[in-house]
This record gives C-alpha cells, sequence and structure tokens, in this order.
C-alpha cells in the first residue's frame, strides 16, 4: 500500500506536480493558502487540510512547494506548522528554492523531532512540473531518498533524480544551477541583441547555434521565448530575482567570487524595477535589447 503523500504549497509548479501524484495513486493530503488550488485537487481525489501541521498529522510523507526561505521555515516551524504534530518515522522533502544554510538548520530540527528532512529543489519549470519531467537534486538521508524514490519518480524524470550529498548540498546544487542559467539568458541576449543591431535575423542565428558547441536548453527553451516575446510566466522574475540573492548571499558565505553572476543579478535588479516580476525570467533579454538601443523595457514585455 502506498504511502499518504502531505503536499503543502499548490502554486504554479507545486500544484501540477501534486496532480501527478494523484495520477500515480498516491493517497495525497493538500493544504495551501489559495482555496482555489486545494478545491481543484480535492474534485480530483485529494484531501484538504486546514493547516500544515493538519497536513502532517495525515501523512507519513510531508512536501513542501513554497516561494521562499521564510516561507518555509513559517510552514515547518511557525504556528500550525509540521513540526508541530510531525511522527517519528516521516520524511519530509522540500522542493522549494531556499538557502543551504537553512535547509540544514531545518533538517536537524526534524531529527530531534525523530523525522527526516531531505531538501531536494528541481529543475525545468511548469512544463517540467506538468510534464512530470523535472530534475530533482536531493540532499540529505540516501535511505532515506530511496524509501521516497517512488513519489519523487512520479514528480520527476527518474533518471534525473540525483543525489548530490548530505543536507544542504541539494539547495547547493539549485544555487549552481540558477547560476548556470542566468549566465546563459544573459549572453543569449547579448547575441541576439548584437544580431538585432547588426541587421541579422537572430532566428537563423539561434537554429545555427543550436546545431554547434553553442547549444543549449536554455537557447532552445527561452531563445524560442525570446524570439516570440512569449514571457508568460513558467518561471517568475520575482522568483529568480530571489534565487539570485540566494546565490550570491552563499557564494559570500564561502568566500567564492562570483561576477559574472553579479551583473546577471543587475541585469534582473532592472526587470524588476521595469515592473516585470510576474514575467517569466526570460524576458532578462529584454533588458540587453534596451541597453543595445533596439527597444524599451516595460510592461509590455510581459
Amino acid at each position: 500500500m502506498k504511502e499518504t503523500v502531505g503536499f503543502i504549497g499548490l502554486g504554479l509548479m507545486g500544484r501540477p506536480m501534486a496532480s501527478n501524484l494523484l495520477k500515480a495513486g498516491f493517497p495525497l493530503v493538500v493544504h495551501n493558502r489559495s482555496p482555489k488550488s486545494v478545491e481543484a485537487l480535492v474534485a480530483s481525489g485529494a484531501t484538504a487540510a486546514v493547516s500544515p501541521a493538519d497536513v502532517a498529522r495525515e501523512s507519513t510523507i510531508v512536501i513542501t512547494m513554497l516561494p521562499d526561505t521564510k516561507d518555509v521555515q513559517l510552514v515547518l516551524s511557525g504556528p500550525g506548522g509540521v513540526f508541530e504534530t510531525v511522527r517519528p518515522g516521516t520524511v519530509l522533502i522540500d522542493m522549494s528554492s531556499i538557502s543551504p544554510v537553512v535547509a540544514r538548520a531545518l533538517a536537524a530540527e526534524a531529527r530531534r523531532r525523530g523525522a527526516t528532512m531531505l531538501d531536494a529543489p528541481v529543475s525545468g519549470g511548469e512544463i517540467g512540473a506538468i510534464n512530470a519531467s523535472l530534475s530533482i537534486m536531493v540532499g540529505g538521508d540516501a535511505d532515506a531518498l530511496e524509501r521516497v524514490r517512488p513519489i519523487l519518480n512520479a514528480i520527476g524524470n527518474p533518471e534525473r533524480v540525483i543525489h548530490i550529498g548530505e543536507s544542504g548540498a541539494g539547495q547547493l546544487c539549485k544555487v549552481c544551477n540558477q547560476i548556470a542559467i542566468g549566465g546563459t539568458l544573459a549572453v543569449v541576449g547579448e547575441a541576439f541583441a548584437l544580431a538585432r543591431k547588426a541587421g541579422v535575423d537572430p532566428a537563423r542565428v539561434r537554429e545555427a547555434l543550436l546545431g554547434g558547441f553553442a547549444s543549449s536548453r536554455v537557447l532552445e527553451v527561452h531563445g524560442e521565448r525570446i524570439l516570440r516575446r512569449n514571457y508568460t510566466p513558467g518561471f517568475r522574475t520575482r522568483l529568480y530575482h530571489k534565487d539570485m540573492g540566494i546565490a550570491l548571499e552563499t557564494a559570500r558565505a564561502y568566500d567564492v567570487p562570483m561576477p559574472v553572476s553579479a551583473q546577471v543579478q543587475q541585469l534582473v535588479n532592472r526587470m524588476m524595477a521595469a515592473g516585470l516580476a510576474e514575467s517569466d525570467y526570460s524576458a532578462l533579454a529584454g533588458v540587453l535589447f534596451e541597453l543595445a538601443g533596439l527597444e524599451r523595457l516595460d510592461k509590455r514585455d510581459s
């Protein structure tokens, strides 16, 4: 018999992830600040919970998918939180993108209560969440990972559920992921800006680059978004802004210089100032187009 899974956080990513667990046949208890997503999942067979503590009371596995570090802290250790009712032997899986330092502290608190916590952030965006093709980077106890692997396999690509190391390692890996994406996205924007300024079709440039060493998923997926000006959010700028803040804080903690990422963060700051917080973060290319004098960045890019 499959274990009952609790799922807290039914936003852009969490709702399709939870839906895929239902499709895989897992008994599911759900909670969200906004009731609309809860109602949709209840209609598909989930059970609603009135609080995070209620989720923990009814589940042996609890997943959190929340916007920021402070949200995870509140849901786990705040009033009415998971830690109030978590049972010994429960596995907590935080799939949010949060501070590696906080992830380790929360895992230690879970251990004190007889539970085990894995940090398991994801990559793949809304499309990956819908298609259950996410890459999942896991930090924490290897035995606990094996116990919950069938659950993670129902959410992501089974070949891309990777144990990175001890608690916090999954979040550290996600930091590295966001750094790599941001740098690549920025130079793709620069390349398209140069092509446009020189009177060359950036779509043809992208097509050619996809056949060589410059090929990447960023060029493939976000490159097409940029060409079509399709900035409907798959991953919102405000969340990427948060992630880059975590990246730079982590770099400071380990005395690692990150000059390229610091520049990327400034480009993201410009997006936030232009009112593009709710746009897809691939709209970062618009900042490069603005700097090149090709167009003005404003909310029309959302």
